[in-house]
């Protein structure tokens, strides 16, 4: 595996979280997985006295690991996998690659055939997958059930082997009409036929609950309940680690409360709930007041699932007062509601296209605290010696929150020096620091907000990339070599 930035002897690599160390190889990535490392999303990042590179995703599962052998384009020529359950690292390394890969089923078992590319590793295809019996016909198939990721769950009407054929389009469109393929155009593909999870019961947790229920396939009673592994204080997302895969599960500061929930709720509050039949609407009943900003957000497609959310606030009349629907392909909804009077109000979740079954679950978020979050226009930073440099802090502020936010460093050494400037115009939305270093270095940090007398409102800030499913708070500052005289 070739990363930016290790084609520089000197390179050293740097990964997020503990039990997993790389280090560069003559250009390669070595990567190292302790036995108690967790199945997670793991970020890397090459580095040198010149600078760093990007962070880039590196996987750890719970399964075992094959590579993907060519050739295997056709499906009569299939790799055949020993394995009931494996996680295949592959690439559609041309155009027109197509990868096969054979399995032995047992009538009645369960196939779940789940691809990891555009989603997770950014790799720029949009996949097709399908299930074909041994002489060749397609049995199943699917292109876009996780965003532009596909997923299958088969199971077989018959005993013997069936093959799982994966090829792509690009992930941006263009004129070309052929399969797509390419050096980054890399994938893995979980193929089991034990336990998967597909979502957890509920989809958001108050902060420390310790398990989740999770609703999949191949799922005994035991394998059902899954414990929760949380990262940063302020980490929007908690890990729900199984067998096959591992979830994301959303971590709140608020009541939160699953599908059998006690009407009315009162704002903050978090529901998962779940559109039962095609063209209905899951309906809650929220108790208001008058004036009090509420941001009401629906998750569904973002956290990989299928409803399309179509979301309404209705009066107790059940006149419509606001409604929002996803801006994009993929996307979910959101809206800014204040109440005109004292009182229960009903907020309605649909589908935009009518959908409904048991992966049309979705999470209903009312935000009412005053709350902020710190952002940062880059993750890398370069001192020059003796020269300051600027590091801008944008505080964005979210339902009237006005208290003054303290930013400061984390985790770098002493003889770096972080001052804030002060400027002519105070903006209480964003915050200068001037970084001062005389030695040459090359370490990650981190910035934190904190406001006074309040440790439940500290916050990381973070840098949003478009490569990344969330912002992400790991920064590195480089300090440069002084110039030869």
């Amino acid at each position: 595996m070739t990363a930016a930035g290790l084609t520089e002897p000197t390179a050293r690599v740097w990964v997020s979280g503990k039990g997993v160390s790389a280090e560069n190889v003559k250009g390669k990535l070595k990567v190292t997985v302790a036995k108690d490392a967790v199945p997670d999303v793991y970020w890397v990042r090459a580095h040198s006295a010149e600078g760093a590179s990007g962070l880039r995703p590196f996987i750890v599962g719970a399964l075992p690991e094959v590579a993907e052998k060519e050739p295997n384009d056709e499906f009569k020529k299939a790799q055949l996998i020993e394995f009931t359950s494996v996680v295949v690292n592959g690439k559609l390394e041309k155009n027109g690659d197509v990868d096969c890969f054979a399995v032995r089923l047992k009538k009645g078992q369960t196939l779940v055939a789940s691809l990891e590319a555009h989603n997770a590793l950014r790799s720029p295809i949009d996949a097709m997958m399908q299930v074909l019996s041994a002489d060749g016909f397609v049995l199943e198939e699917n292109n876009d059930l996780r965003g532009l990721d596909p997923q299958i769950a088969f199971t077989a009407k018959k005993d013997g082997v069936h093959v799982v054929r994966v090829y792509a389009f690009p992930a941006t469109p263009d004129s070309t009409i052929r399969y797509f393929g390419s050096d980054a155009s890399v994938y893995r593909l979980t193929l089991t036929t034990g336990p998967f999870g597909d979502h957890t019961t509920p989809l958001a947790v108050q902060n420390g609950t310790a398990a989740v229920e999770t609703e999949g396939w191949n799922l005994s009673p035991e394998a059902r309940t899954l414990a929760l592994t949380y990262g940063l204080p302020d980490a929007p997302f908690a890990r729900a680690a199984g067998r096959a895969n591992s979830l994301r599960v959303r971590v709140e500061p608020h009541p939160t409360f699953g599908p059998a929930v006690s009407e009315p709720l009162t704002p903050p509050f978090s529901v998962t709930g779940r559109i039962e039949k095609a063209g209905a609407d899951a309906s809650f009943v929220m108790n208001a007041k008058k004036g009090q900003p509420l941001t009401i957000q629906v998750e569904s497609r973002t956290v990989g699932l299928a409803v399309n959310p179509v979301v309404r606030v209705l009066d107790s009349e059940k006149k419509p007062l606001a409604r929002a629907e996803p801006p994009k392909i993929n996307a979910d909804a959101a809206l800014a509601f204040t109440p005109p009077a004292d009182g229960a109000y009903t907020v309605t979740v649909g589908d935009q296209y009518a959908g409904a079954g048991p992966r049309h679950a979705f999470l209903l978020r009312v935000l009412s605290k005053p709350d902020y979050d710190l952002t940062v226009p880059a993750d890398r930073f370069t001192v020059t010696p003796g020269t300051p440099t600027t590091i801008a802090v944008k505080v964005n502020r979210k339902l009237g929150f006005a208290k003054p936010v303290e930013v400061s460093a984390e985790g770098l050494p002493p003889g770096v020096k972080v001052a804030i400037v002060q400027p002519a115009k105070p903006d209480p939305n964003a915050v200068t620091l001037s970084v001062t270093a005389n030695e040459p270095l090359s370490v990650p940090f981190r910035l934190i907000g904190t406001v006074k007398d309040q440790p439940a409102l500290t916050r990381y800030a973070r840098f949003a990339a478009p490569e990344f499913d969330e912002p992400l708070a790991d920064l590195w500052l480089t300090v440069t070599a002084p110039p030869k005289k």
